[in-house]
């Protein structure tokens, strides 16, 4: 049953991107103001939303794992946020590369960036964090006390341009008239194989802590036995 799913949303995926690439490249015309390097919005966007709702799922997971105290919410929680850490960083390439040519540098400090920044540290220390505590139980609830603490970055990352002035562009997904709505129509629609990978790189990363976690309790097994 999982594989008939992943098979059908990597299907959704590739017919979906194959069309938006069609329309990104062929269809839609270069932007007056910045040509064809605009077109990496069509990625950077998409990608970054869709770590966003990974490590939205990763933060409900982990509450999850407070509450119940099963073992499957941490798989889900860690594979989530593994895949939304991905998603974050390819995001973030992707709008240094629109950058470049459009501001005349790669990075600045500015409230988006720098909170996008922070965010990815603070993921990158959550999976440090795993690393460092053996137990499962344990590393579980440790883990999910920071994913939420961790959590707390994504609105401030997500409202930043909207409460203070920043170099990175304000909102226009929403905004009447600020963008073409051809446009507007690729940029959504990108969302879903990305959504759809994402989802199938996650359910791929619960299936191996699964089995680790088998691994690891067959081996204190065999050793309490020997």
């Amino acid at each position: 049953m999982r594989q008939k799913w992943i098979i059908a949303a990597l299907l959704v995926a590739a017919l979906v991107f194959a069309r938006n690439l069609y329309q990104i490249f062929l269809v839609l015309p270069d932007d007056a103001e910045q040509g064809a390097i605009y077109r990496v919005l069509f990625f950077h966007v998409p990608a970054l939303w869709a770590g966003m709702i990974a490590f939205f799922t990763g933060f409900v997971a982990s509450i999850a794992y407070l509450v119940k105290r099963e073992l499957r919410y941490d798989h889900l929680s860690v594979a989530s946020i593994e895949v939304g850490l991905m998603f974050s960083v390819v995001g973030t390439v992707m709008g240094m590369l629109w950058a470049r040519p459009v501001w005349g540098i790669w990075w600045t400090w500015d409230a988006r960036l720098t909170s996008m920044f922070i965010c990815i540290l603070l993921y990158f220390g959550y999976l440090i964090l795993r690393r460092a505590v053996p137990e499962a139980r344990q590393r579980a609830q440790f883990a999910a006390i920071f994913s939420v603490f961790a959590f707390v970055d994504i609105p401030i990352v997500w409202y930043s341009i909207r409460w203070w002035r920043t170099q990175h562009p304000q909102p226009i997904v929403g905004q009447p008239g600020a963008i073409d709505p051809s446009m507007k129509n690729v940029l959504y629609t990108n969302l879903i194989p990305m959504l759809c990978v994402a989802a199938v790189l996650i359910a791929i990363r619960v299936y191996q802590e699964e089995l680790e976690f088998a691994v690891e309790r067959l081996r204190r097994r065999v050793n309490a036995v020997a």
